[in-house]
């Protein structure tokens, strides 16, 4: 019964919109004859037609508003929803009486607007009618060409009243305004772990399930979320769309560039709450923060070692499959780091960009610069824990400890010979092979090892080998 009077209330209602805009419209073409008329004999409009004109503009002033001040008059009993404008309601009102008139002829499925069918046809016919003028982009839906056109123009229309901060999209106005509430509604209900974003929740349960709906046409690698694979697709394009304002360097993300804008500026908004130390980048202060807790979140699925940082996980799995995908386009040379890929290229270019601020000497490593500089500070961070003994350098420190275990960790080949050190090794091998790599440059006299070569120069200067000290 109750549905039956809702009905009949919305089709009075209903009727009564259609006859008063009806009657508005008529006015208003009576207005524009008599306006013509008048223009043409010099009358003036009467009162009661200025009077219906301005009754006309005035409500559409009233609507229009209504935006700015988000006035919301129209309220519906069922719910209590308020709307802006009366077809506004009207249109609600459907979802309740269940009035969905308007059909599509291929699925069947119904809607309460013909605007919402004629949209949803689109999914099947792909019809991108707006096009935008300045990239020939289309897209199927009128707002979404809006949304698109920002990109080109910068506008922010939507901005924060907390912090001032705009945005190009409503959408994305909202998810900022968690920021400064906290508010995370989307909760996992397989870890519990909350979400701000739906979005982000969606992404999340992916890393349960393992699901990578997202592949790559050229190499058929999938991804979790649209915008890795994206990023992953300008690596075949070699497109770098973010550029530095100030030193013109490229970026395949936008992120990676406003990591890079704090190389300029010094900028280091985040900062570790237990030492206080500050870091450019939310993820490098997450992975700081590991230092703290000793937390190793990644873990090896083939032989269970742990590790603080995913990319650390990455590269260690290689040591298993043997995967070298860094290929040195010079010699063919291939690596398994991205890392030891750009220090190979040196050795082709001879590049040497790290320089020491004491005494100009250059090196193609940051590490070795590193290691260098403690020539001049004489700091020996590498301790024995079992006799106390200092190095400058962790790998002397490694070396050192294998004095007191007797580990002999490499083996020659050729007669099982065991050494502590590589170099023992290297040189070695040598005895088995015949090199003298080492090479006087006034006899011409080769030798195998190094210090051979430097004791055999001192028979040319006349310096004595071993001098009597009585």
């Amino acid at each position: 019964m109750d549905t039956e009077l809702d009905n009949s209330s919305y089709n009075f209602s209903y009727v009564y919109s259609v006859l008063l805009i009806w009657l508005l419209f008529s006015l208003l073409i009576d207005i524009s004859l008599v306006r013509h008329e008048r223009n043409q004999t010099g009358e003036k409009l009467s009162v009661y037609t200025q009077y219906v004109k301005a009754f006309v503009y005035d409500s559409y002033l009233q609507r229009s508003e209504r935006t700015h001040t988000e006035e919301k008059p129209y309220e519906i009993n069922q719910c209590g929803k308020a709307f802006a404008y009366l077809s506004h309601l009207q249109m609600h009102k459907r979802t309740y009486v269940r009035l969905k008139s308007y059909e599509c002829n291929q699925c069947g499925k119904t809607f309460a607007r013909h605007s919402h069918l004629q949209m949803h046809e689109r999914t099947h016919t792909g019809e991108k009618p707006y096009e935008c003028n300045q990239c020939d982009k289309a897209f199927a839906l009128y707002e979404n060409l809006q949304r698109h056109k920002r990109t080109h123009t910068g506008e922010k229309p939507y901005e924060c009243k907390q912090c001032g901060k705009a945005f190009a999209h409503h959408s994305n106005l909202q998810m900022h305004k968690r920021t400064h509430t906290g508010e995370k509604s989307y909760e996992c209900n397989q870890c519990g772990k909350a979400l701000a974003h739906h979005s982000t929740l969606q992404i999340h349960k992916r890393i349960h399930t393992g699901e990578k709906p997202y592949a790559c046409n050229q190499c058929s690698k999938t991804f979790a979320c649209q915008s890795t694979l994206q990023k992953h697709k300008r690596t075949h394009t070699g497109e770098k769309p973010y550029g530095c304002n100030q030193c013109g360097k490229a970026f395949v993300c936008h992120n990676h560039l406003q990591m890079h804008e704090r190389t300029h500026t010094g900028e280091k908004p985040y900062e570790c709450n237990d030492c206080g130390k500050p870091f450019a980048c939310q993820s490098g202060l997450q992975k700081h923060k590991r230092t703290h807790t000793g937390e190793k979140p990644y873990e090896c699925n083939h032989c269970g070692k742990a590790f603080a940082h995913h990319n650390t996980l990455q590269m260690h799995k290689r040591t298993h499959s043997g995967e070298k995908p860094y290929e040195c386009n010079q010699c063919g040379k291939t690596f398994a780091y991205q890392s030891s890929l750009q220090k190979h290229k040196r050795t082709h270019t001879g590049e040497k960009p790290y320089e020491c601020n004491q005494c100009g000497k250059a090196f193609a490593h940051y590490s070795t610069l590193q290691m260098h500089k403690r020539t001049h500070t004489g700091e020996k961070p590498y301790e024995c824990v079992q006799c106390g003994k200092a190095f400058a350098r962790h790998s002397h420190l490694q070396m050192h400890e294998r004095t007191h275990t007797g580990e002999r960790p490499y083996e020659c080949v050729q007669c099982g010979k065991l050494f502590s050190q590589l170099s023992n090794l290297q040189m070695h091998k040598r005895t088995h092979t015949g090199e003298k790599p080492y090479k006087c440059n006034q006899c011409g006299k080769a030798f195998a090892h190094h210090n051979t070569l430097q004791t055999h120069k001192k028979t040319h200067t006349g310096e004595k080998l071993h001098a009597c000290n009585l």
